[in-house]
């Protein structure tokens, strides 16, 4: 994604990378516990009450590999194709350094194929297990092992995975073995749906703990970010005791191609940054460099151009992202259409859907930036206590956020600026949500356009976000429209609408 501002970047190597993450562990544990006190004063966003609402353990989890799967069942014995080599279930002792090095990715649709291809391609590659949701999908590996990933004229196979479906029940065939043996999970990259991501991790907390680091790649902004992952990680963990929370802002074009096949059509970046991290992974001698290892990975891995960002550049490029998914994911959906159609009359209907989409997300944004919660993040209350604090950057690595500026970054002429370079850009691609819609999966409405009115509803300003509410609704209905019924869904875009730009937009 184009970006108006540089962001910094960290050198290729482990210990600048490691720096750069304890620093921004140390400036900002107090302002997390200072705001994890207010969210819960705060009301809490349908995601958190969910969450929170569960009060049974995490439950005991199974590792099944293919080798777990009955065999000579009577749908196999008709079918004439062999069955391929079962996989046996790997086992690492506890102090393996496999183990240590090993990466879990959850989720292997479009997003998930392309990290794992590009990890796989590493000189000194890690050992990689890739985590499926159903029983059905271990089924379908053990008959036609391997990933695809389509790049031009060319397509790669790799198929030097573990592969495992994680599930409370106990296998009656094979070894039966606990997720990560009954251990810790070192590293896990949550590459599923936004919707589902969070739960998903939620779900398997038993196997995670203060040197465990989970990467979220998903559309949407994180959920993490404060106020809330304070309140999360204190309800979910015991006390000290929550991974180290990443967040990757993915702008490669991925689309499907089948199970397990995916074409990289257009090529792009990958930022990875820390988003709440845990103190123990500056305290504890075996945590060390733990936090750092999988975002230089990520920068090494061949294909996926990535750079790893401090906090705060991370959370910028969120919303930016956020501010082009609000716009294409949804439109395209609804009108059944690639990224380019949406810009090909500047003075349609489509087009001034758009402004109204944007004016209300700049409203939003702003708003946000302007809030305490975000002290967090962009260090207000670290300045305001001053620099001679133990938990300061050190001045010549100062990164001082101006929030003029970032109020003038996310201005409507500029979000618009932005959608229209990235639209232009991405024009042949075809949105994921519209992916989705297509093959009659759930979208991620609502980490998208829905996260910008759960914002406007925590920031209780009464943001006008009427637009991104009805073509929330719009989506989720699977409602098909066009140029023409667009104004009957959205009247006030017709000419004789007195509805104008929001104030204090501009």
């Amino acid at each position: 994604m184009a970006v108006s501002t540089p962001t910094l970047t960290l050198t290729l190597t482990a210990v600048p990378i490691a720096n750069r993450i304890g620093q921004s562990l140390s400036i900002r544990l107090s302002s997390q516990r200072l705001f994890s006190s207010k969210a819960e004063r705060m009301e809490q966003p349908p995601w958190l009450r969910n969450l929170l609402a569960d009060v049974h353990p995490p439950p005991k989890l199974y590792a099944w590999t293919t080798s777990n799967l009955p065999q000579d069942t009577d749908s196999e014995k008709s079918n004439s194709s062999p069955r391929k080599p079962l996989q046996p279930a790997h086992v690492e002792s506890c102090s393996d350094p496999e183990r240590r090095r090993r990466i879990y990715i959850l989720g292997i649709g479009n997003l998930g194929i392309l990290f794992a291809t590009s990890l796989a391609k590493l000189p000194d590659r890690p050992p990689i297990t890739l985590v499926v949701h159903r029983e059905e999908l271990l089924r379908s590996w053990a008959a036609h092992p391997g990933l695809e990933i389509i790049r031009g004229s060319t397509t790669e196979k790799l198929a030097d995975f573990n592969v495992e479906w994680w599930t409370d029940q106990k296998p009656t065939t094979g070894t039966a073995t606990e997720v990560a043996q009954g251990s810790v999970i070192p590293t896990l990259l949550v590459t599923t749906k936004a919707s589902v991501a969070l739960p998903q991790v939620d779900r398997i907390r038993r196997y995670l703990g203060a040197t465990s680091t989970v990467a979220f790649a998903q559309n949407g902004i994180c959920k993490l970010w404060p106020p809330y992952g304070a309140v999360y990680t204190s309800s979910r963990f015991p006390p000290g005791a929550h991974p180290n929370f990443f967040a990757c802002v993915t702008t490669h074009g991925v689309t499907s191609d089948g199970r397990f096949r995916s074409e990289h059509a257009s090529v792009a970046d990958v930022k990875a940054g820390p988003v709440l991290l845990n103190p123990s992974a500056e305290e504890d001698e075996d945590a060390a460099g733990i936090p750092a290892y999988l975002p230089t990975l990520l920068a090494r891995a061949p294909g996926l151009h990535g750079k790893s960002v401090p906090t705060d550049d991370l959370w910028i490029l969120q919303l930016e992202k956020l501010a082009v998914n609000c716009v294409v994911n949804p439109l395209t959906a609804v009108l059944r259409c690639k990224n380019g159609a949406l810009f090909e009359r500047p003075d349609g209907a489509v087009m001034q859907l758009i402004d109204k989409l944007l004016l209300e997300a700049s409203a939003v944004f702003r708003q946000l930036i302007q809030s305490p919660s975000t002290d967090a993040i962009l260090g207000k209350e670290r300045r305001e206590e001053g620099s001679s604090s133990s938990s300061s950057r050190s001045n010549s690595d100062e990164v001082v956020i101006d929030r003029d500026i970032l109020l003038d970054r996310f201005s409507y002429p500029q979000l618009k600026r932005m959608v229209l370079e990235v639209g232009h850009k991405v024009r042949q691609n075809t949105s994921s949500m519209l992916q989705d819609v297509r093959a009659g999966k759930p979208t991620e409405i609502r980490d998208v356009n829905g996260w910008l009115l759960d914002t406007a509803a925590m920031l209780g300003r009464q943001a006008d976000v009427r637009h991104h509410r009805t073509l929330v609704a719009l989506v989720e209905s699977r409602t098909i429209v066009d140029e023409e019924s667009i104004l009957d869904h959205f009247p006030s875009l017709r000419p004789s609408s007195a509805d104008g730009p929001q104030a204090g937009s501009r």
